[in-house]
């Protein structure tokens, strides 16, 4: 994942030999025009990448919620779909959480070998601070997401581009009291149920299945042809209390999870994610925890080397 202008990580990426990018806009405004989409993904191109994911979101709380104004919000996520098909983009990874209570984590400091540090997620911790309140129940989240599937799913098949939903993180509901509906193998496939369509689809985030409980390699089979991006990583713990892992010491096969995507035939991006902080690296960059640059270069070539493993 790179920031959509050239940095530092733009040369490591091309160094480890990488060709295609994953981009997010950190709060760049109207990142969703055709004209910013083209020179973005231009930019990439003179860079020697293409870029193949959009891991970012225009604004959505008011659709999630079904409050006045989500016809708005979804017709922001219509122009996004359609520039993408225009200039060559082909997955959107996209989440359906209201915004106040995304991605948590309690800790970013957890020791790990030679003192690198992790991220970490306590539940009961979580819980102790005031709610967010959001008046809506889990029933009218799906009635929600029920509605904006039915009116993207059909824009992004004329466009071309693939939609690829991120579970919940941390995979339980509710969180701060705010019901979330994708916490389960079980939700996934109701949610897939709702359009079944081909550009209707995971981005399989596989530290969410194995915090799920979920036997990882069995779930990339069982959704195999609906899986459009990964997300290469792991934990160790359940829902409630879990801690991000070196990609070798979760509680996941990683090969075994390989040799799947090989056996499904999956041919999409996929990119390493949350990794620890190695020795004298801060934040830089804007890197936000669990980006940094080290353990990412770690992971790709432990990708790598998996991938080599698994070759036909």
């Amino acid at each position: 994942m790179l920031p959509p202008h050239p940095d530092r990580r733009w040369t490591l990426a091309r160094q480890l030999g990488l060709s295609t990018a994953v981009v997010r806009f950190w709060g760049e405004t109207e990142w969703w025009t055709y004209d910013s989409l083209l020179r973005t993904a231009n930019r990439f191109a003179d860079h020697g990448l293409s870029l193949d994911v959009v891991e970012d979101r225009p604004p959505m709380t008011k659709t999630v919620l079904g409050e006045e104004g989500r016809d708005e919000e979804i017709a922001t996520v219509k122009r996004l779909l359609r520039n993408m098909g225009a200039v060559g983009i082909d997955v959107y990874s996209w989440v359906w959480t209201e915004n106040p209570v995304g991605v948590i984590r309690t800790s970013d400091s957890v020791a790990l070998r030679g003192d690198s540090r992790t991220t970490a997620y306590d539940h009961e911790q979580s819980e102790r601070a005031p709610d967010h309140p959001a008046d809506v129940t889990e029933a009218e989240l799906w009635e929600n997401l029920e509605y904006f599937l039915d009116e993207v799913v059909p824009v992004a098949e004329a466009a071309g581009v693939t939609l690829a939903l991120h579970p919940d993180d941390p995979p339980i509901s509710p969180v701060r009291g705010v019901p979330r509906l994708v916490t389960s193998a079980e939700d996934v496939q109701r949610i897939l149920d709702l359009h079944d369509s081909p550009n209707h689809g995971l981005t399989f985030c596989q530290g969410n299945f194995s915090a799920m409980g979920a036997d990882v390699p069995e779930a990339i089979r069982r959704f195999g042809d609906r899986i459009h991006f990964v997300h290469f990583r792991d934990v160790e713990g359940t829902p409630e209390r879990f801690v991000e892992t070196w990609h070798e010491e979760g509680q996941t096969d990683m090969l075994a999870t390989m040799r799947a995507y090989r056996d499904v035939g999956f041919e999409g991006p996929i990119r390493p994610d949350h990794v620890p902080r190695m020795v004298d690296e801060e934040d830089r960059d804007g890197a936000m925890s669990g980006y940094t640059d080290t353990g990412r270069l770690f992971a790709i070539g432990y990708m790598k080397g998996l991938l080599e493993q698994t070759a036909p």
